[in-house]
């Protein structure tokens, strides 16, 4: 066996024990495994919308992946060209219902309608369908987790927030982020608010400074597989 064919093997079964302890390159650079790591998710939801570009371009610029929930009848249809650049871009794309109310406040079958309707315009945009959900407001139930398990979504919440759909100061907004970031932590933002796309450049720097990790959702929780029907508030 040549040296080369040697290395050429040894190459791969690294990258092979990569993918299997859920090691591999993060998007912020070099090896990340969260399960040694510091490692937190950025979220937002309610988009996209005016602001939701500026974000897009500070995540580009910094190398940070993102989540983004969002609505189907109003801010998609508005906005469709930044949906599809959020995918192009990598970042996860996930449903957050049709109008955004509170699922398990709904009839079944409109609960239902929210999440499949906005499930077949997400996929017509980016190509694939979403596999996670935010209930709005976080709030869910046994109705509510049966809807997601069949349309193949896992339900992700958080555990931290900074209420910045009702604060716009960028540098208070920036402050409850740090102060309530936690290893294996999922942050919660909307991208609606000028605010708030103020605030990430030093949301992400901060968080950088203070030694974490900024991932997406599912490098949150690799090796493991999130599960669709399933909660998920941290890593």
């Amino acid at each position: 066996m040549t040296k080369r064919r040697r290395s050429l093997i040894a190459l791969c079964a690294l990258i092979a024990a990569a993918l299997l302890t859920g090691i591999a390159n993060g998007p912020d650079g070099g090896p990340v495994d969260c399960r040694t790591a510091s490692c937190v998710a950025l979220t937002f939801d309610g988009g996209p919308g005016p602001s939701t570009g500026a974000l897009l371009d500070v995540l580009e610029d910094r190398h940070v992946p993102a989540a983004f929930f969002l609505l189907g009848k109003g801010p998609v249809h508005e906005h469709p060209d930044l949906v599809r650049r959020m995918a192009a871009e990598g970042h996860e794309v996930g449903n957050h219902s049709w109008t955004g109310p509170r699922l398990n406040e709904v009839p079944p079958e409109e609960a239902r309608r929210q999440l499949a309707q906005t499930q077949d315009v997400l996929a017509q945009l980016t190509g694939r369908s979403p596999t996670l959900v935010r209930p709005p407001q976080g709030r869910t139930d046994g109705n509510v987790a049966a809807l997601s398990e069949e349309l193949g979504l896992a339900q992700i919440l958080w555990n931290s927030t900074t209420a910045d759909r009702r604060e716009h100061d960028p540098r208070l907004i920036a402050d409850r982020v740090l102060g309530t970031a936690k290893p294996g932590g999922i942050i919660q933002l909307n991208d609606l608010h000028e605010g708030t796309a103020t605030a990430l450049p030093a949301i992400v720097d901060g968080l950088r400074e203070r030694g974490f990790r900024l991932v997406s959702l599912e490098r949150l929780f690799a090796p493991r597989k999130l599960q669709p029907g399933a909660v998920y508030r941290h890593a």
